[in-house]
């Protein structure tokens, strides 16, 4: 889960985390307000899911209140379009009106959870401002990691190496080991999976905050975070994810045209890049799990078909907890309560899987049976290219 910039200087500010002034503002006349309050030049800033909002015009710079609330009039409302956000872009409906700073010099912090090691690595570099992402590509020497340990969390002489490895001057060094501390204490606190401050300043005089913050959350562990699930804001999320969400159903829109219905994360991982192999793009991720009833099947079925993009569908099924005949009569039934015109490509293995396809063949519904898992993907890309849709 994701929240906004200024909810994650919220939380970050309980674990001692050092940020600038700053309010929220849902309508001009609050930006002007709040710019009242700060008493001098501020710094308005679009609250969306992404990054990239700075170099996309949702960050500028405010002399005075007035100016405050014309630029709140300006960006409020507006479809913000980052490299983050794809084309489509997001509308900004809250701003983050921040006292302005001084800034000597701009770094990176960021806290991951590092798969291959299976533990958290704090991440710090002196190229702040910049996507990590280019940073890695162009000048990954300029890229700090220390790996900790999950038992024994951030060590003082961890945190030290990362700030003499900044560049810091030794007078600042203590208070960059509290900053760095604070920060992996707000991590492992609140099950977070991503932590990221960039830019990271030094202000002209001498202080070191968050300039930015970006936080995500492991999904899982909400259930202990009240909270923090409060924070979630619908609106920032795909309608169709967030449908799939109310049917325990786990999708991703993607920017493909073949949608693809399948039973477990690997297996789904696999789908998508057949159907690449074969010349076709995947228009979502669909995992409907290995335990779900045939109304999951029927919803996800809905939810795929929602995306006006989609011209052909796969199916890809192992049977196994979830057994082929459930899936065949979810099929049906979606197809049926949809009207579906598009072509239906279906690959079941494993548990019943003859009775599924003997439901499918007696359905009297126009669906095209692949062997394996090639044949399926080779099938539905050809009738995806032909579907008039």
């Amino acid at each position: 889960m994701k929240i906004h910039e200024y909810q994650a200087k919220q939380i970050l500010a309980k674990f001692g985390v050092t940020t600038p002034r700053g309010e929220v503002a849902f309508n001009p006349g609050e930006a002007r307000a709040v710019a009242e309050r700060q008493g001098g030049t501020v710094v308005v800033k679009a609250q969306i899911h992404a990054g990239g909002r700075g170099k996309a015009g949702g960050v500028k710079l405010a002399r005075n209140p007035d100016e405050a609330q014309r630029i709140a009039t300006e960006l409020l409302g507006k479809k913000l379009v980052t490299i983050q956000t794809g084309p489509e872009g997001r509308v900004v409906k809250r701003l983050l009106i921040e006292e302005g700073l001084e800034v000597a010099r701009e770094l990176y912090l960021g806290l991951v959870i590092d798969r291959t090691t299976a533990r958290p690595v704090f991440m710090a570099s002196t190229e702040g401002g910049v996507e990590i992402e280019v940073v890695a590509a162009e000048h990954p020497e300029k890229i700090l990691k220390e790996f900790i340990d999950s038992a024994l969390g951030l060590q003082p002489f961890q945190a030290r190496k990362l700030a003499f490895g900044l560049g810091l001057e030794a007078k600042l060094v203590n208070e960059a080991v509290r900053f760095f501390s604070s920060l992996y204490q707000a991590m492992i606190a609140t099950d977070a999976s991503l932590v990221e401050i960039n830019p990271f300043v030094l202000t002209r005089d001498g202080r070191l905050l968050a300039l930015d913050a970006k936080m995500n959350f492991d999904d899982n562990a909400l259930y202990r975070h009240n909270d923090i699930r409060d924070l979630r804001d619908l609106g920032e999320e795909d309608p169709l994810e967030v449908k799939a969400t109310n049917y325990s159903l786990n999708y991703i829109r993607l920017d493909g045209n073949v949608g693809c219905m399948v039973n477990g994360a690997g297996l789904a991982m696999a789908t998508m890049d057949i159907i690449q192999y074969a010349g076709g793009r995947p228009a979502n991720f669909l995992d409907v799990g290995g335990g779900a009833n045939e109304e999951q099947v029927r919803h996800g079925f809905e939810i795929i078909l929602s995306d006006a993009n989609v011209c052909a569908v796969l199916i890809n099924i192992f049977g196994g907890i979830m057994r082929c005949d459930i899936v065949a009569h979810g099929v049906i039934a979606a197809v049926k309560s949809l009207g579906t015109k598009v072509p239906v490509v279906v690959r079941l293995k494993g548990t019943n899987v003859e009775l599924g396809q003997q439901i499918l063949r007696e359905s009297g519904m126009n669906f095209t049976v692949a062997d394996d898992m090639k044949d399926a993907a080779e099938k539905v890309v050809a009738l995806g290219r032909e579907s008039p849709h």
